[in-house]
């Protein structure tokens, strides 16, 4: 557990060009190739539902339950007043959510702690589990916690550094396109009570609006770790 520890809080050195692009590469693959996305689209999930409860709780919310489905949705319940800041800021965390954690990784990765980020994301999802409300949101939630405590305990630094660097790609790559399916089922009369639908109700700023912010803020989070992920020159 010492060394664990030690490199837990010890800067590892950076992986290479090639490295890094690589896995954006897969990540890219994995969100673009419809059968693979069917599932892997459920870390969106996790992600897009964890920032929802996040948000609750620091906003005075009570924070009642998750519950994750095999369609890859999901739904947060919270306890507090149906309207008001709290309320829209718990709607306004959901679809920029996945981004704005890839960000925050991309970071972590550029100063070096590759397995401080994979350790962080084991107890995020240790405090998350906690919330889950539903079989199915358990079996996802544990087994995507497994996959990174194997990779966390027995892979080697390169291999460490690699799959933080997937993940990282992953949230960032795949939150615009989330957003991008949100429209495209309020388009097909479906999404009703979407995040967006339900900020319009509340605010009175039509629901397209929401999805427009909901997409720049990824495109920006994308942007801003492209930069950061040390792939463009100078």
């Amino acid at each position: 557990m010492s060394e664990v520890w030690h490199n837990i809080t010890t800067a590892q050195p950076d992986p290479s060009v090639r490295v890094i692009i690589g896995t954006g590469v897969v990540a890219l693959l994995l969100i673009a190739w419809r059968p693979v996305w069917r599932q892997t689209r459920q870390v969106v999930t996790i992600a897009h539902e964890g920032a929802h409860g996040l948000i609750a709780a620091l906003v005075g919310r009570k924070l009642a339950g998750i519950r994750l489905h095999s369609d890859t949705s999901g739904v947060t319940v919270s306890r507090g007043h149906p309207t008001g800041p709290g309320m829209i800021a718990v709607l306004l965390a959901g679809y920029p959510g996945p981004a704005l954690f890839g960000l925050a990784a991309a970071f972590v990765l550029s100063r070096g702690y590759a397995v401080g980020l994979l350790w962080g994301l084991l107890l995020a999802l240790v405090v998350l589990l906690l919330q889950i409300r539903n079989l199915f949101g358990l079996w996802s939630v544990v087994a995507f916690g497994t996959v990174v405590f194997a990779v966390s305990w027995w892979g080697s630094p390169q291999v460490q550094s690699a799959f933080a660097h997937l993940l990282t790609w992953f949230l960032l790559l795949s939150a615009p396109r989330a957003v991008l399916e949100l429209q495209r089922s309020r388009r097909g009369g479906g999404g009703r009570s979407s995040d967006a639908d339900q900020l319009r109700r509340l605010t009175g700023v039509p629901a397209l609006l929401w999805v427009t912010f909901f997409g720049l803020i990824t495109l920006a989070c994308l942007a801003l770790g492209v930069v950061w992920s040390g792939v463009l020159p100078g």
